[in-house]
């Protein structure tokens, strides 16, 4: 899956929130300053040929809708993420969380409660 830029990524976000909407829903939807109308909608089309982002006719407007979920987005991101920056390793990836980023004694005991669950699943499956 190809990745998005920032600009892109915030036209996603909005849909994704939105479900579908024309140019001027989404571009109601950003913070000031608002960008133009015709950055939007380039965006917005920039993202249809990414395959992110799909439309209904109606005339001479279109109404956009997300193709890719956020869920399948994040999945991809993460991924990609876990490759370049920790070795392909997801324990590398908590360690720094652990580490570097003032984690909470609450969201570590959340995220062992999780992995813990993971791992009675996993060991379910197996049997």
């Amino acid at each position: 899956m190809k990745e998005l830029t920032k600009a892109e990524e915030q036209i996603m976000q909005i849909l994704w929130e939105i479900k579908t909407g024309f140019v001027k829903d989404i571009l109601e939807e950003i913070a000031e300053p608002k960008p133009a109308y015709n950055t939007v909608s380039t965006i917005v089309r920039i993202l249809e040929r990414k395959g992110f982002v799909s439309y209904k006719n109606y005339g001479k407007t279109h109404q956009y809708f997300p193709t890719v979920s956020k869920e399948q987005y994040r999945k991809s991101t993460l991924k990609n993420i876990v490759k370049g920056y920790f070795d392909n390793s997801f324990s590398n990836l908590v360690s720094h969380f652990a580490k570097e980023q003032n984690v909470s004694i609450e969201e570590l005991d959340a995220m062992l409660q999780t992995i813990q669950n993971q791992i009675e699943l996993k060991q379910k499956k197996d049997e």
